[in-house]
């Protein structure tokens, strides 16, 4: 392909301007344990083909230092280079500790851009420690109360508070809370890694007496409910703990501490019970108002218990915290019984509800969440695999002082509808709680069916962000790695995920046994490692995840980082070839019409292909980082696993793939080793020949499972034939997504059926991806954004699209609209990258371009006029699309 070469009396565009600083993926964070951080940033500018050509970085102790001759910590000097990302290279960062930094950039021309504004990064205790600090806690059922009353003699110049609390801790300086975020810190292996937090606590403090004070609740640290997964027999389970230490530096520059020990006072709190399957109960007649504030009388309190350490390493937490981040108004409130209100909030989600009511004392108010509902009106909430007879119940015992108001802290649950019994006249509000990740796109197009797949797809992956990416919010809460495996480039390409993915990886790294295998969830207490086990399409999410980590982010410390680890997994599976297959006991899960989860066909089909996939992500990374040395046999292992597939399960007489356990044609055992590249050339039209035959046999239904659904109609498209994947999308009936939503979803479904399990369950959505990449058209090559396809090849009865998305090298952006044979489509490149433009016509004549002296000589292919352009923002016009 062509790429612009400017012509005479042309410059490249520029000055450059920085328009973003982020450290570690985000902006200004408080906390950091990491001794070099990764200081990165966008560059925008004017016109068209700017690059960047070198560099400077300046750290600080303040802002007014950063300047060339006063900067007190480091400065990179001029330093040739594109790169949009550094790790940090100065002298050893002290802990508890603000630095403040600055950028400037040299563009293709050599011009200096001006320094960008200050940033800063903060860090944590690095290697300080945790000094005389505790772990804390009380023998006791409920939730527990902790505090510490303390002087403080003079002003207050800056506070930190580093908490960890398991598994969650509510914390409170002088009766406020000390952070917006919930269910904190995140869930982890804790015999692995136990996650801390820091948190300002400068303007909640003052001189005189001051309280501290934590109600701890169990999650998956201290679970009691009796449930499949055996959660609650984890190797670490335990009551609550804390560990804490405050730290206060004077206006006078003398510092205060403060630590968790047997000083601190402890009683039982109200919240009586907490469980994140079962629900929480509090009885608001035990509550101690300004239990956490000073002059409360504790003197009935008990001294702390000092507890066991866990023996997982204590870390600073670097992913989003969970938040509440949108409340939600009931839209429909009805009466289907005497004393019962159910309230309909209109969609599906997860997180908790507040309610306000006014009862006499001891009145209990009893809340019931749920996805549906029975016929007879009522909340359905039931769970084969929590044990115990309540399920996602909450409970609010009454003190009668007028009206009280109450939410949940510890447990969130998945739910449409809630049914409220025990008192009238309960107002509800729903909470959606959920990590709080950065939306990194918006799509739009004039195809309902197809906006409508977008923004469900988007609010059930959000739905299903609580610390890790889990399965669904009502049932299970579980890390399945196939979900993940299956849902992650349509999760990034909705959502920035690079600091969520980079702490779930450590959570993989964490679960792996010495041997090398993981489980099929993670965090894992025990369980998947021999339940629903091996299974290959679900445990290779690690090599995958890990090498689009660069794809999406241009992200090589996490490669080396995991390079020892993901190997060791490798090895595993290769152990476990057997005449070059892999084996599995899950495969194409939920195709339909099998409800109860295998499909019928061979699953080392599958297998064998993900594991294909494994390999060669695994050969890419190491030559991402020059870990060249085993290379050779990893690529002879993959030739290995193609010929292992082809000769077991290609009939190359009828030119297909097929089991010797399928009932009928299945699309995924098809469209899998097209979209894996393991289909042998002189083979490949007549297999894309009988996938779209038996489509079209369908009436343009899709028979796929959980691994097909996100490769079927990408494989339709990249072999012309993406009318009949838009017939497939579109289609109406079942199983379609359009059957989904004729029958009233707002989510997607885990399963095709409308007695679904679950309907908030991502893996039978990521034909989002396809929505993004073809229909929009635009798609991410490489290396964090700096190679750009726009490729718009899916416009069957579409006549306009658009995306735009956040990157780590600035806003990209693809749009078209057709009229007739018309086709108008405009692109914006950011500094740096490059996008090489498919423009669908009849010959190269038939298009124009503009700015058409930058956009150089295209050249013409299987119908589309391709240019290969830089940055800038472009427009193309084809006559005959």
């Amino acid at each position: 392909m062509a790429t612009a070469a400017f012509p005479d009396g042309w410059a490249p565009g520029g000055p450059l301007d920085v328009a973003k600083l982020t450290v570690e993926y985000t902006d200004r964070p408080l906390g950091l344990d990491e001794p070099r951080p990764r200081l990165a940033w966008t560059a925008t500018a004017p016109g068209f083909g700017a690059t960047q050509s070198a560099y400077q970085v300046l750290v600080a102790t303040s802002a007014d230092l950063l300047s060339l001759e006063q900067a007190d910590v480091w400065d990179s000097g001029k330093v040739t280079s594109d790169t949009i990302q550094l790790e940090y290279d100065g002298p050893q960062l002290a802990p508890r500790t603000r630095y403040h930094w600055a950028v400037r950039l040299w563009d293709g021309l050599d011009r200096e851009s001006k320094w960008s504004r200050p940033s800063w990064f903060e860090t944590a205790l690095l290697d300080e420690g945790w000094q005389d600090a505790r772990w804390i806690g009380a023998s006791t059922e409920a939730a527990p109360l902790l505090r510490r009353a303390f002087d403080l003699p003079s002003p207050v110049a800056k506070a930190r508070l580093y908490v960890s609390g398991l598994a969650y801790a509510d914390l409170r300086v002088n009766g406020q809370s000390v952070s917006d975020a919930v269910l904190d810190p995140g869930f982890t292996d804790y015999d692995r890694t136990v996650l801390y937090v820091t948190h300002d606590v400068t303007e909640l403090l003052h001189p005189g007496e001051n309280v501290l004070g934590a109600e701890l609740g169990r999650g998956f640290f201290g679970l009691t409910t009796e449930n499949t997964w055996r959660w609650h027999e984890a190797p670490w389970i335990a009551d609550p703990r804390l560990l804490a230490r405050l730290v206060v530096d004077h206006e006078d520059g003398t510092t205060t501490e403060l630590h968790s020990d047997t000083t601190w006072q402890v009683t039982s709190g109200p919240t009586t019970s907490d469980s994140l399957y079962a629900g929480e109960t509090y009885d608001a007649r035990l509550a101690q108002p300004g239990w956490d504030s000073p002059l409360f009388d504790a003197s009935t309190w008990s001294p702390a218990l000092e507890l066991d350490a866990p023996k997982g390493q204590v870390r600073a937490q670097q992913h989003e915290p969970i938040r509440v981040v949108e409340e939600l108004a009931p839209v429909e409130l009805t009466t289907p019984h005497a004393g019962i209100q159910v309230a309909d909030f209109g969609q599906t989600t997860a997180g908790w509800v507040r309610l306000s009511a006014e009862a006499p004392a001891g009145t209990k108010i009893t809340v019931v969440y749920g996805e549906t509902l029975a016929p007879d009106g009522q909340v359905v909430a039931v769970n084969r695999h929590v044990h115990g007879g309540r399920f996602q119940v909450d409970e609010y015992i009454a003190a009668g002082n007028g009206i009280e108001t109450w939410a949940p802290r510890f447990s969130y649950k998945g739910f449409r509808y809630v049914q409220v019994t025990g008192a009238e006249h309960v107002g509800l509000t729903a909470e959606v709680v959920h990590s709080d990740v950065r939306p990194a796109s918006r799509f739009s197009t004039d195809v309902a069916i197809y906006a409508w797949l977008e923004d469900a797809m988007r609010r059930t992956v959000l739905n299903n962000l609580h610390g890790i990416p889990t399965d669904t919010p009502i049932l299970e809460k579980n890390g399945w790695t196939g979900d993940a495996q299956v849902g992650a480039p349509s999760m990034t390409s909705l959502l920035d995920l690079s600091r969520f993915f980079t702490k779930w990886l450590g959570d993989l790294r964490d679960s792996q046994t010495a041997d090398g295998q993981l489980p099929v969830i993670v965090p894992s207490g025990g369980w998947g490692y021999a339940e629903l086990a091996p299974a290959t399409e679900w445990s290779t999410v690690y090599p995958f995840v890990l090498r689009e980590m660069h794809r999406w982010y241009g992200d090589t410390r996490v490669l080396r980082e995991h390079w020892e680890t993901v190997n060791r997994y490798i090895d595993w599976e290769l152990a476990r070839v057997e005449d070059g297959l892999s084996t599995s006991v899950l495969g194409d899960w939920i195709p339909p019409g099998y409800r109860k989860g295998p499909p019928p066909e061979d699953s080392r089909l599958t297998a064998t292909a993900y594991l294909h996939r494994a390999l060669v992500a695994v050969i890419e990374i190491g030559e991402l980082i020059g870990e060249t040395g085993d290379l050779d046999r990893l690529r002879k292992a993959t030739v290995e696993l193609a010929d292992g597939l082809n000769r077991e399960f290609l009939d190359r007489e009828a030119g297909l793939y097929r089991t010797a356990t399928d009932p009928d044609y299945r699309q995924t055992s098809n469209a899998v080793p097209l979209a894996f590249g393991l289909v042998p050339d002189e083979l490949i039209d007549q297999v894309v020949t009988n996938l779209v035959k038996d489509i079209e046999a369908r009436d343009f239904h899709l028979n796929t499972g959980c691994l097909g659904v996100g490769v079927l109609l990408p494989v339709l498209t990249r072999y012309g034939h993406g009318d009949v994947a838009a017939k497939v999308a579109q289609q109406r009936t079942y199983p379609s997504w359009g059957y989904w939503l004729d029958q009233g979803a707002d989510t997607l479904w885990e399963m095709w059926e409308t007695d679904t399990r679950s309907r908030n369950h991502y893996f039978q959505g990521t034909v989002v991806q396809w929505l993004l990449e073809n229909v929009t058209g635009l798609r991410n090559a490489g290396n964090g954004w700096e190679r750009i396809v726009v490729r718009p090849d899916a416009r069957a009865d579409t006549s306009q699209a658009s995306l735009r998305s956040d990157t780590v090298r600035g806003r990209v952006s693809a749009s078209w609209r057709q009229v007739g044979r018309v086709l108008h489509v405009e692109v914006q490149v950011p500094v740096g990258s490059t996008a090489e433009v498919h423009v669908p016509s009849e010959q190269p004549t038939d298009v124009t371009a503009v700015p058409a002296p930058y956009a150089g000589e295209p050249v013409w292919a299987d119908g589309y006029t391709i240019y290969t352009v830089p940055s800038g923002h472009w427009s193309f016009t084809s006559r005959t699309a």
